[in-house]
């Protein structure tokens, strides 16, 4: 099992980021309120995470916890599962159905992709939260719902405003507290954290025990832009105990993309002609910005073995 200092697992959010650390303590401190929470992330980025985890910390946290994915549904379906319908409201309601608000009474209906919401919806969505109550499809009578809302999108709602595609008076009821989850990309230090989690967790099914890490699939691993973030790092686990059997994960184990990134890779310009002890503040400055050795070894453009064999040299 790998070890890293300074690593949180906080409600299945895993970092060792300065800057999730900073999402935690907004987490913690919205939960303990009632203020509807907006989760602006990109996909793969772990918004349903932090609606949970604001669930599970609130005072709501043994009521129902309810999703759904606003951009997975089409406007009359959405309509249906966020607020249900009476009987004969349309060809096929041949009883009533009780929607998302109605099921999540007393808990937490988390909204993801919102920014995708039709806007005849929108209005219906602002009189929920205004009014504290509802219409179902066809019927007639108003049903009070207490629920805390959490809703995620990975837009921009204010430049969806802008464009006409989302209202502003629900842009601020929702957006109450706004947490924003940073991409894997920008906190390269969890990459390695995380990966050895999923291998972990794979590891413990007895298909194959992976042990370690082949340096140049390490350093494909850390090099990649990982715009699916954390549920492609998953994935790519996932793919590697599929292809491969030893206990080394191997560069060729990974997905096509890496072996393409591979050949496709810009060469660094090494570091040169510098002094003894301008090399070695290169190394120390390097080591403590990236806090990953082969982050700084990469940023000097050096090798692994010759930033560890520099970095001994000089004792650092």
């Amino acid at each position: 099992m790998m070890k890293f200092d300074g690593v949180q697992n906080f409600h299945g959010l895993i970092s060792r980021s300065p800057a999730m650390r900073d999402v935690f303590q907004i987490i913690q401190n919205a939960a303990e309120t009632e203020a509807t929470v907006l989760v602006r992330g990109e996909s793969g980025s772990g918004k349903e995470l932090v609606a949970r985890a604001i669930h599970n910390l609130s005072a709501r946290a043994n009521a129902p916890f309810l999703a759904v994915n606003c951009a997975a549904l089409s406007s009359n379906l959405l309509e249906s599962e966020l607020f249900g319908h009476v009987r004969g409201a349309f060809t096929g309601a041949i009883k009533d159905h009780h929607g998302l608000f109605q099921r999540a009474h007393g808990g937490t209906l988390f909204l993801d992709e919102v920014a995708e919401m039709p806007l005849e919806l929108q209005a219906k969505l602002l009189r929920v939260i205004q009014e504290r109550n509802f219409l179902p499809v066809g019927g007639v009578n108003s049903i009070p719902v207490n629920v805390r809302l959490v809703a995620a999108t990975h837009r921009s709602l204010r430049e969806e405003v802008k464009n006409g595609h989302f209202r502003e008076d629900l842009m601020y009821r929702l957006r109450v507290v706004p947490i924003y989850l940073p991409p894997l990309r920008q906190r390269r230090e969890d990459i390695s954290v995380l990966l050895w989690h999923f291998i972990e967790l794979h590891n413990a099914q007895n298909r194959r025990k992976i042990e370690e890490i082949e340096p140049e699939a390490m350093r494909l691993l850390l090099d990649y832009s990982w715009h699916g973030n954390i549920r492609e790092l998953q994935n790519v686990v996932e793919y590697a105990f599929a292809v491969g059997r030893e206990k080394i994960l191997k560069a060729t184990e990974l997905p096509p993309e890496f072996r393409e990134m591979q050949q496709a890779q810009l060469v660094t310009t090494p570091v040169k002609n510098f002094s003894i002890e301008d090399e070695k503040s290169a190394i120390a400055r390097a080591l403590n910005e990236s806090k990953n050795v082969n982050l700084a070894a990469q940023s000097l453009g050096m090798s692994r073995a010759t930033f560890w064999r520099k970095r001994k040299l000089y004792n650092l």
